[in-house]
């Protein structure tokens, strides 16, 4: 049995609280994975204006919801201090920000194949791209608000119930992308159109799930009553914390986004190719964002607490887990890519063979990032529980666009690696934003018996 407050003991407890959280990440990643599935075997052209819509989406998702994310160390360090008031305040606030900027976002969607075809995509691809995000846009003001909701459950200890509703949304997402993409069931087939149809019906699921779970679970919070009125302190402290955190997860995101674009540059087999590789890259990616958000709530409740040692141990014990799961995911790229880019294409397609051969080579790329990768992320969730937000904000904007998108550029068209020399710059951003984070992380932690307070 573990000794309280050595590195196994915060090891096991960042496991009960993370695990939860890395199967309701699985869970949601499923959700998209099963879009890319479907639709790959309905169609590649669909597939690959799905893979560019959906980033396009995911994109403006990933930047507001900075402000959602905001909600787990602001209410982790207050709960840590038994102080309701204050949780109730900046969740409530977390709302009103992702209420008012998710309905900016709309005519963005509405207008998505132009702004794409501006970006040089398949003028094809773009408009259907385009027919998707029409229709998916209006999921963006719920999906926030679950984002809201589930960083605030977290922030409690309470995940079990993010990975259940989840769960339930994926089955919902597979059922009903099952009958509007293919036509079965009796309902009419919609291709992308019902891909999108589904989103909103998935998000709309996840809120009653997760809302009602609040309501009834945590009635003293009373999250929800007089929701309408401001508060505009916490409106301010979570808008500071919360913009940094967007930006940043924006500049990696960014990243990969742009990345997605430069291959669409050199065709769609190469682009589907990038949508299945990068499903699996992000596949574990999912599984260190849920170690991470755990090692977030841990350091928030230690920051809280002005527990400097705990700081330490925390810290060490999210790096040490995380690296472990790299390692896997590394094996796995690297031994069994043709069975894993195979399960997402159809067999009889005749562009499966070309499909598959670009993808390996991207995989092998992908295990050379897998342990950097780990590694900014979980500094980036360490140093966000300290409420360290803007200087990594900084070092993010410089590793991924100073650094990476350049050298994607570089290495895969002026030096004409194609689509393996993009994801070769992906390498550079992620490596430089790992030791720079690793740097800041380090020193901050040295730092704690000063800085350590509410």
């Amino acid at each position: 049995m573990s000794t309280p407050g050595s590195y196994s003991y915060h090891a096991g407890r960042l496991l009960v609280l993370g695990l939860p959280l890395v199967g309701g990440h699985l869970a949601q990643f499923a959700i998209h994975m099963t879009d890319t599935i479907m639709l790959g075997w309905y169609d590649v052209n669909a597939l690959a204006a799905v893979v560019l819509g959906g980033t396009y989406f995911f994109v403006l998702f990933i930047f507001l919801s900075g402000f959602a994310m905001a909600v787990v160390p602001a209410v982790a360090s207050a709960a840590s201090q038994n102080d309701d008031r204050q949780v109730r305040r900046v969740t409530r606030m977390a709302m009103w920000i992702s209420v008012l900027a998710g309905g900016l976002t709309l005519p963005l969607f509405l207008f998505a194949d132009r702004v794409l075809g501006m970006l040089g995509q398949v003028p094809e691809t773009a408009e259907l791209a385009g027919t998707y995000l029409r229709i998916a846009g209006f999921g963006m003001v719920p999906a926030l608000l679950v984002m809201v909701l589930k960083s605030h459950l977290s922030a409690l200890e309470r995940t079990a119930i993010v990975l259940w509703v989840t769960l339930a949304a994926a089955v919902v997402n597979a059922v009903i992308n099952y009958a509007l993409i293919f036509g079965n069931f009796g309902m009419p087939e919609l291709g992308v159109t019902g891909a999108a149809i589904a989103s909103i019906i998935v998000q709309i699921v996840s809120i009653l799930g997760v809302g009602a779970y609040a309501q009834w679970v945590l009635p003293h919070q009373a999250l929800f009553q007089r929701v309408w009125r401001p508060d505009w302190e916490a409106f301010r402290n979570i808008f500071q914390l919360g913009w940094p955190i967007g930006l940043t997860t924006l500049a990696e995101v960014g990243l990969f986004a742009a990345s997605a674009i430069m291959v669409g540059w050199a065709g769609t087999i190469d682009l589907a190719a990038h949508g299945i590789a990068i499903q699996l890259a992000s596949l574990a990616f999912m599984v260190h964002l849920g170690i991470s958000n755990a090692g977030t709530i841990r350091v928030g409740q230690a920051w809280g607490k002005g527990d400097a040692e705990a700081l330490k141990r925390v810290s060490v014990a999210t790096n040490v887990v995380s690296g472990l799961f790299a390692a896997g995911a590394i094996v796995l790229f690297v031994l069994f890519p043709e069975a894993l880019l195979g399960a997402f294409i159809d067999p009889d397609d005749p562009a499966r063979p070309a499909v598959i051969a670009a993808g390996t080579t991207l995989l092998y790329v992908a295990a050379l990032f897998q342990l950097a990768d780990a590694g900014q992320v979980q500094a980036l969730g360490l140093l966000r529980g300290m409420h360290d937000t803007k200087v990594p904000m900084v070092m993010a904007a410089i590793s991924y666009w100073v650094v990476g998108v350049p050298s994607s550029y570089v290495i895969g068209f002026v030096l004409g690696y194609g689509a393996a020399g993009v994801w070769m710059g992906l390498v550079f951003g992620l490596s430089l934003a790992w030791v720079s984070m690793g740097w800041r992380l380090v020193t901050k932690i040295q730092s704690a018996g000063l800085e350590a307070r509410v």
